[in-house]
């Protein structure tokens, strides 16, 4: 199936609805996702990253009915990792000396993962190349957004920026385009993929919006690597880029707890009434990091200004989950989020300070003493729970 996306532009990649984990598993993804490549056809035929390599014979079949491989001038790879890079090696069995656009580290890249010595042409920002037609393809380093490797593409006339993995979604829609699918969905996918990837990179992200900004090139349509294509308003997602790069946060607390015999859950049911009958308009989410997903517990917590953390005490620390999720958290590179800890215990109760000390490498800032309660919380201690989780508002 291939959409037109303006003029001679046409997409050429792979809708993968079953999709459900990605990298590795450690990104989920409900709503699938895309694998966007872009064909060009103006005086010279350029081809413009591929798929994922399970659909590589898929692809090259597909594209030899749609064009004469042979009439391919170049091939743009914006990313080397195989997600976008996974058909080359069918392909270029096709086409052995078509010329491969990509950065120095796109080079190293594709050397490393598929060990062939292809026709590699090195571009940095500012190298063009001539499609003909008076079009001009315009190359952007966008290095560590998210690998070292990565660039964009501008065609220059039709305005269309190839912007690889930034501004995309793991979103699987049909319709190909923003206008034509699902708005809440979308925006949630795009927070998302955004909180889970790119957050460790913020700075870079402010640093290259503003880059892109000062090129000042009119953009009419963005066409990331993943998901759909900003067509309607496309500046939109650069504007919600600008806002989430920048130490993001709304009026939402979320705790995060795992719970061996109810304990520990009961606190953090009760601190999350707490909170709500003290601030009515702050919005409180609870989760059982052994029964939620991670990467939407990271989405909740990048939304959020202050984040609680909760576990029982076991072997004189912290559950096992609560630990690997916390290491999760802290690849995220958070900054500004106020945090404490919590939790019950029968003998030592040295989690919640680990917790604790664990969350201030997570970046966060604690603001107060973590709350330990010693067993199976009865009334007394759920009451001071509730006082603890009230004073959170305080600071």
């Amino acid at each position: 199936m291939y959409k037109k996306i303006k003029n001679n532009v046409d997409w050429v990649g792979f809708i993968d609805t079953e999709l459900r984990q990605f990298h590795g598993s450690d990104f989920s993804t409900h709503e699938g996702s895309t694998y966007n490549s872009y064909l060009i056809r103006e005086q010279k035929t350029v081809l413009i990253d591929t798929v994922y390599r399970p659909y590589s014979d898929l692809f090259v079949r597909n594209l030899e009915h749609e064009i004469d491989l042979n009439s391919i001038d170049a091939v743009v790879v914006n990313h080397g990792e195989v997600d976008h890079s996974g058909a080359l090696v069918a392909l270029m069995e096709k086409i052995p000396d078509v010329p491969i656009y990509c950065t120095a580290k796109g080079v190293d890249s594709l050397q490393g993962q598929y060990h062939k010595e292809w026709n590699y042409h090195v571009v940095k920002t500012g190298d063009t190349l001539d499609v003909g037609n008076g079009k001009q393809l315009v190359f952007v380093e966008m290095t560590m957004l998210h690998w070292p490797d990565s660039m964009a593409t501008y065609l220059t006339e039709d305005n269309i920026l190839f912007s690889n993995d930034a501004f995309g979604q793991h979103y699987a829609s049909n319709s190909l385009f923003n206008d034509n699918c699902d708005q809440c969905a979308l925006e949630y996918e795009a927070l998302k993929y955004y909180a889970n990837i790119l957050t460790p990179f913020n700075v870079l992200v402010k640093r290259k919006l503003e880059q892109i900004i000062k090129l000042d090139l009119p953009i009419d349509i963005i066409a990331p690597s993943h998901g759909v294509i900003w067509r309607d308003d496309p500046l939109q997602i650069v504007k919600r880029y600008s806002r989430w790069c920048d130490d993001y946060q709304e009026n939402q607390i979320t705790i995060v707890y795992d719970t061996m015999w109810e304990g520990t859950r009961m606190l953090a049911d009760t601190i999350a009434a707490g909170i709500s009958a003290v601030d009515k308009d702050v919005t409180v989410k609870v989760f059982n990091i052994a029964k939620t997903d991670k990467t939407d517990m990271i989405t909740e917590i990048f939304r959020s200004k202050m984040v609680l953390v909760g576990s029982p005490t076991v072997g004189n620390d912290m559950l096992s989950s609560v630990a690997g999720f916390l290491h999760f958290f802290k690849e995220m590179k958070m900054k500004k989020k106020k945090a404490a800890a919590f939790g019950c215990y029968g003998w030592t109760g040295e989690a919640p300070a680990k917790i604790s000390s664990f969350l201030e490498k997570c970046g966060c800032g604690i603001i107060s003493e973590p709350l330990r309660s010693k067993w199976n919380p009865a009334q007394k201690a759920l009451e001071e729970t509730s006082a603890w989780a009230r004073q959170l508002l305080t600071y």
